[in-house]
């Protein structure tokens, strides 16, 4: 004997939706335009000098980033030890002496404000390096007004646990007594600092 179910569903089911087959037509889907965005990140700083910390966060941000903008500040409330232009030079040079990959432009900017820059060259990331939570504490007022201002969020990357303590601050301060700073910054900048060390 056959189930009533079973000729209910061949006689209502199937049957009930013959007429929906007859009166299908396929619809042509215009192919999906796929657009490469290109992510556009900027890490600003005085660098003051670029320090083995520095390099390791502009290395790791020049692996999840299209284009890297490495931003030399000019900070006035700073007594420089490297001037402006050489900073530049030297981040060049650290860069490529330390094969860091990617696609890094490094310049500078004294003018206006850092979300001004961002929007002329179409970043939409800062980046910054916080050793801690000092430096986070410092950093998240102004991430909050960048983002306010012109839609530029900032990601925090930690340091390298090696890099941790080294600033351009301490840098500076064992230079200026005459210490050796080779153990903090790239090699690039070690020769500028000392030419005639060994």
């Amino acid at each position: 004997m056959r189930a009533s179910g079973t000729r209910g569903w061949g006689r209502c089911g199937l049957g009930g939706l013959s007429h929906l087959a007859k009166s299908f037509r396929p619809v042509a889907v215009a192919p999906a335009t796929l657009v490469a965005v290109t992510r556009i990140a900027v890490v600003p700083g005085s660098f003051d000098p670029i320090t083995l910390g520095h390099l390791d966060v502009i290395g790791r941000a020049a692996g999840i980033f299209d284009e890297l903008h490495v931003l030399v500040v000019h900070n006035p409330g700073k007594t420089a030890l490297i001037p402006f232009s050489d900073r530049v030079a030297l981040i060049k040079d650290s860069i490529a002496e330390a094969r860091i990959s990617g696609n890094i432009l490094v310049t500078s900017w004294s003018v206006g404000l850092l979300v001004d820059y961002c929007t002329d060259v179409g970043a939409t990331v800062l980046v910054k390096g916080v050793r801690g939570q000092t430096d986070l504490v410092y950093e998240t007022p102004m991430a909050i007004v960048n983002r306010d201002l012109a839609g530029v969020e900032t990601v925090f990357l930690l340091p390298n646990p090696e890099h941790a303590h080294v600033s351009s601050s301490l840098v500076r301060q064992v230079n200026s007594l005459g210490g050796d700073v080779r153990p903090y910054v790239p090699h690039a900048v070690a020769r500028f600092l000392r030419p005639n060390a060994s």
